[in-house]
């Protein structure tokens, strides 16, 4: 085996080594977060009327999985999620490339108006979506879309507007033509900024299916969690909470996979 061989094999285990440490050091805290959970009900520190062990909630989402009743309600408020999310992107990725810089007087128009859009908190609007939309999905898929559009927007607008100037200069002094100036400089310069409001976005998506389903919902996470506080049915309410985190945090960590094939010069310029 030659030198170079045995140097990139230590290399690898060195970097092994170092994911598994820092992977251990980012879940210390959740794990002592799950054992007090399932301690401190058990042991009558806290009430488990109230916050049943982790280990309850576990067996009633494994009945529920059984059942099948789960995927039924998973399905729902996946598709409502996604919709709303798609949306938002495809409004708000486009919009914040022309209110980046490419159309100034546009920008000046229509920046102050979104501004205060922004601001307005999405609960005080439902009786405005449910005029317009009916209690339907529309109206759901509204709501979810409403919340998520900011972040997906305004990150867009911060990526271009952060991108080198130099760069743009240079491209400019060299004829290139628009499309070939957006498509190799303006979009992989916004791009880590814009990755960045896609997975705030998503995160907002899916915790905003709880009030999207207030609105004459019969199935969905965000449904089951009305009608165990109804029911009083505290597993169910529980079960369907981490649920409904688990979604939103599993579609981020797929948005940061794409973020990182599709970005590649981040690492590469980390190696220089």
């Amino acid at each position: 085996m030659s030198a170079i061989t045995i140097e990139k094999s230590d290399k690898k285990k060195v970097d092994v080594t170092a994911k598994l440490q820092v992977f251990a050091r980012k879940s210390i805290a959740i794990i002592v977060f799950f054992i007090l959970w399932e301690v401190l009900p058990t042991i009558g520190v806290i009430n488990r009327q109230f916050i049943p062990p982790v280990s309850e909630i576990a067996v009633y989402l494994v009945k529920m999985t059984i059942a099948g009743d789960l995927l039924i309600h998973v399905q729902a408020s996946f598709v409502r999620a996604l919709e709303g999310f798609a949306l938002a992107v495809l409004v708000g990725t486009p919009l914040g490339f022309l209110l980046g810089g490419w159309f100034k007087k546009f920008e000046e128009l229509l920046s102050p108006l979104l501004q205060v859009l922004a601001q307005i908190n999405p609960f005080t609007l439902f009786p405005i979506f449910m005029l317009f939309f009916g209690i339907g999905e529309v109206a759901k898929v509204a709501i979810i879309f409403w919340t998520s559009i900011w972040s997906v927007l305004f990150q867009t607008i911060n990526g271009v507007k952060n991108i080198d100037p130099v760069l743009l200069k240079g491209a400019k002094a060299m004829a290139t033509p628009k499309f070939s100036l957006f498509y190799k400089i303006v979009l992989p310069g916004a791009a880590p900024l814009i990755f960045a409001g896609l997975k705030s976005a998503i995160g907002t998506s899916f915790l905003m299916l709880i009030a999207a389903e207030m609105i004459g919902a019969s199935k969905g996470l965000g449904w089951l969690i009305l009608n165990a506080q109804v029911n009083y049915n505290i597993d169910r309410l529980y079960a369907a909470a981490v649920v409904i985190a688990a979604l939103g945090l599993g579609m981020k960590k797929l948005l940061t996979i794409i973020e990182n094939l599709v970005i590649t010069w981040k690492e590469d310029s980390s190696n220089i």
